[in-house]
């Protein structure tokens, strides 16, 4: 980015703030590489590298945007007065207001400030060699772990983010580095075919595909014991969820059900419970993108809302829904830092980051230990929500067999979940002392519009119909 540029987008966005109530730029640019290998086969692909700008007005009524990947000021200039030209301020509802950030009465908080994501190893300094070469080494080691390993999958990706927000008082930047990690091996015994993964992410660097002799041997053996897996029979069971399966839970019961934008359209049932008990009273729930670390993390929302957590559930009853601006203006709720967009030619969605269940008091240990009959349910492989009905449906890639409090060895693979959320999460009978945050993933709105998050939480005791 070059003094010019900023120059000139700050001084659009003062024209425009003289003529609307509201105005703002968002330059974006990203840049990154994808890494496979599969032993056969090893390829590197760029991350297709986006870099544009786009101005958002609020016109008194609604909300109007001009976005371009030309980024020469003077043709900039042009371009954006020529379309604010085409604009006329109207009537309408007062735009949002941010308490969290010092916001009274709409006056802007003032704020000029930079943000940088520390990593370990910078994704950039690494030279690609280098990855290529600690990439393959894994994929030898992880073939080389068992005979009965037919297939062993190295997956590495890293994106650079930069972002620079210039509106309301607030000239923000932030450069965020994501990077993801996933092994895969597949076992067989001639007869039966099974797998098992390790999966990371975060705001970090390429220190995310370190894996520890540990960790490799532990994913090689679930993948072995998988072999003698069966099919569960169906029914209601106790069952306790591991971090990542209690994330996925958090996730698809309150991740698009509660964002805000969704309720005027009347596709939300959870609107009707706002200030509601839905769980039980040991359940804590938050969506979170200051966390350091989180896959989801940034520093300020794609409007310029500085990052900050945001509780969705209080001992158990629905407190807030997450917003962006557009619809936390035109439908009741409070601003939460969660407007976000794919990218710069994408529309701005209220978005969760890192959505999960905050930690309770009982060790995990105890919370199995609790359970005469059940499942312990490990490693989430998908789930989907049903924000209308608010039904939900989860696959665990295993489940283990708990008899009188003790794990008894037993498999079964893979395990369905299904149930209605209030159900499901006034079932829950104990909340771990642990917390995990398992990260690396997108999610979409209507199957586009990808974003990266999180999901987590700790150990829970529920009852769910399992499949």
């Amino acid at each position: 980015m070059t003094d010019a540029l900023d120059t000139a987008l700050g001084d659009l966005v003062g024209d425009l703030e003289r003529h609307f109530p509201y105005a703002a730029a968002l330059l974006t640019g990203a840049s990154g590489v994808q890494i496979s290998d599969n032993g056969a086969e090893q390829s590197a692909s760029e991350v297709s590298p986006s870099r544009g700008v786009v101005f958002t007005v609020y016109d008194g009524a609604a909300f109007q945007e001009y976005a371009t990947s030309d980024l020469d000021p003077d043709q900039l200039a042009r371009a954006v007065r020529a379309w604010a030209g085409m604009l006329t301020p109207r009537a309408g509802p007062p735009l949002a207001t941010s308490p969290a950030a010092g916001e009274a009465n709409g006056a802007p908080a003032l704020l000029h400030k930079d943000f940088r994501v520390t990593a370990e190893l910078d994704p950039a300094a690494v030279p690609l060699k280098d990855k290529l070469t600690h990439l393959r080494d894994l994929q030898q080691r992880a073939k080389a772990f068992d005979s009965r390993i037919v297939q062993a999958q190295v997956r590495y990706a890293d994106t650079t983010e930069d972002k620079l927000y210039i509106g309301r008082g607030r000239h923000l930047r932030q450069q965020v580095i994501r990077s993801s990690f996933f092994i895969l091996m597949v076992v067989s015994d001639g007869t039966t075919t099974r797998f098992h993964a390790w999966i990371g992410g975060g705001t970090k660097g390429f220190e995310i595909a370190r894996l520890s002799e540990d960790d490799l041997r532990q994913t090689g053996e679930t993948a072995l014991r998988l072999l003698e897996a069966g099919k569960i029979e169906p029914g209601e069971y106790d069952v306790v969820a591991d971090p990542s399966i209690s994330g996925v839970i958090a996730h698809e019961s309150f991740g698009h059900g509660v964002e805000l934008d969704l309720f005027p359209k009347g596709r939300a049932l959870s609107a009707h419970y706002l200030n509601q008990q839905v769980a039980a009273p040991s359940i804590n729930m938050f969506d979170d993108p200051s966390i350091p670390g989180g896959y989801g993390s940034y520093f300020f929302d794609d409007e310029g809302e500085l990052a900050r957590p945001t509780q969705i559930l209080r001992d158990g009853v629905f407190v807030l829904p997450i917003s962006d601006l557009g619809s936390a203006t035109f439908a009741p709720g409070v601003r939460t830092p969660n407007g976000r967009r794919q990218d710069f030619s994408r529309k701005t969605y209220a978005r969760m980051t890192n959505t999960f269940f905050s930690p309770g008091t009982t060790p995990p240990a105890e919370i199995i230990a609790g359970v005469e009959r059940g499942v312990y349910l490990r490693f989430a492989e998908s789930g989907m929500e049903d924000p209308m009905g608010w039904g939900i449906q989860l696959t665990a890639h295993y489940g283990e067999e708990i008899r009188d409090g003790a794990l008894t060895g037993k498999l079964y693979a893979p395990v369905g979940i299904t149930g209605y959320v209030p159900d499901v999460l006034k079932s829950v009978t104990a909340v771990g002392s642990d917390f995990e945050l398992v990260g690396g993933a997108t999610c979409g709105k209507g199957h586009k519009e990808l974003v990266p998050v999180s999901s987590g939480g700790p150990h829970l005791r529920l009852k769910a119909r399992l499949g």
